[in-house]
């Protein structure tokens, strides 16, 4: 059986092994602690940042925030739906991306996915789509950006706007467009297993002027500052990303490049190694796109590995190498928030505006979410990975396959 060597340490998104944190982001915490101005409202690191993020994407709005949360509540409440609105959205993500669209009043719709990408469709949204639909919600899992020009045709026949959840897919590319900067509003993440990192952070971009001043309004309180006669226009938070992450977030943008390169160097090398591992199924970029690399998802077909994708993480794990079997295990709406409706106090609200259509999570509807879910192997990924990391996965992965079909056969 294959052992990891003792000596091989796997970089780490969650320290600093695996981060690209240097004299860069020291240099600029220096300066802005030098000069006491910590607050973005009258700093400069936030609004450089975003203007940095929105000429490398080449959109014209961006607006930094405190979280990839944050990004989707942003989002929504500059789409502003009316009480008992249905947003469409995946079952297949975050909490922190389901949770805003409750907070806004409105009600999470879920569609299907494909159970290769755990991507939705144009597809499985037009099956859920109904008079009350006020947003489509896109979210491009892993990395590997969503089929857009279908979804985005769609949702443009009808006048839906599309927000995408792109806190994966940082400088993926769908028929060369930069996911994010496709639909009406694109989320990023700046969390600290992102592709850049502040610890805690987020981004909204949109080309739209009015949906840029809904952002930019729900950010700060709904205080429109800079403007004249200026007064708290509609209920709000605050967002607002600090100084000091901006500062953080500024010198991380000027790495980003490199780290998907790397990734996608180590990404190529590993789906050569294992292509041919029975029982196992590469992930699938298409022809147009390029991923972001976010995490390497793998599927594991139970019925030539016994056990399935469980059998496989476990056997990676006695050989020293982590992965996260099924990813989120179940699907959101499985969680007690959906099947209690555990919302504000006693009240059940907004499930209360709810069709009955809307929250019907029987499992013959999402064929595909479970699917996928059974299926995939989430393997941790990092650009600092050498090519001794990659053959000593691709090692551990033949070995745990060859070990899980051993035990029944």
């Amino acid at each position: 059986m294959f052992q990891l060597q003792s000596s091989l340490r796997f970089p780490s998104d969650q320290d600093a092994s695996g981060r690209t944190l240097g004299v860069e982001e020291l240099d600029n915490l220096r300066r802005a602690i030098e000069c006491g101005t910590l607050t973005s409202t009258k700093g400069t690191f936030v609004k450089s940042f975003e203007h940095a993020f929105a000429e490398r994407l080449g959109i014209a709005h961006a607006y930094a925030c405190s979280s990839g949360s944050a990004a989707i509540h942003c989002a929504i409440a500059a789409i502003d739906p009316e009480p008992g609105d249905e947003i469409i959205t995946t079952a297949i993500t975050d909490m922190g991306a389901l949770t805003p669209i409750l907070f806004q009043g409105a009600i999470p719709r879920f569609a299907d996915v494909d159970p290769f990408t755990c991507n939705v469709t144009a597809e499985t949204i037009a099956r859920v789509i109904s008079p009350k639909t006020k947003a489509i919600i896109v979210t491009h899992l892993f990395g590997v950006p969503a089929e857009m020009n279908a979804i985005v045709a769609l949702a443009n026949r009808l006048g839906i706007p599309v927000i995408e959840d792109a806190a994966q897919a940082l400088l993926a590319q769908d028929h060369g467009r930069y996911t994010g900067t496709i639909g009406a509003i694109g989320c990023f993440s700046l969390q600290q297993g992102k592709h850049i990192t502040t610890g805690e952070g987020g981004i909204v971009v949109t080309n739209d002027p009015a949906l840029a001043r809904r952002i930019a309004l729900f950010i700060n309180k709904a205080w429109p500052y800079g403007e004249s006669n200026p007064d708290h226009e509609f209920i709000a938070l605050n967002y607002r990303m600090s100084e000091l992450q901006g500062a953080v977030a500024l010198a991380q943008l000027g790495k980003l490049d490199d780290v998907l390169t790397k990734r996608d160097e180590l990404a190529a090398r590993l789906t050569a190694r294992i292509a041919t591992i029975a029982g196992i199924s590469v992930p699938q970029v298409p022809p147009h796109a390029r991923s972001a690399w976010w995490k390497y998802a793998v599927r594991v077909d139970a019925a030539i590995v016994p056990g399935g994708s469980p059998a496989v993480g476990k056997g990676l794990l006695e050989r020293g190498i982590a992965s996260a079997p099924r990813y989120i295990v179940k699907p959101a709406f499985e969680c007690r928030i959906f099947r209690e409706q555990n919302t504000f106090g006693s009240s059940h609200w907004p499930f209360t505006l709810a069709t009955p259509e809307a929250v019907d999570y029987a499992r013959a509807r999402f064929p595909g979410t479970y699917d996928g879910l059974e299926a995939v192997l989430v393997l941790a990924w990092n650009d600092k990975y050498t090519s001794e990391h990659i053959e000593a996965i691709a090692q551990a992965l033949e070995s745990a396959v060859e070990s899980a079909r051993g035990v029944l056969a």
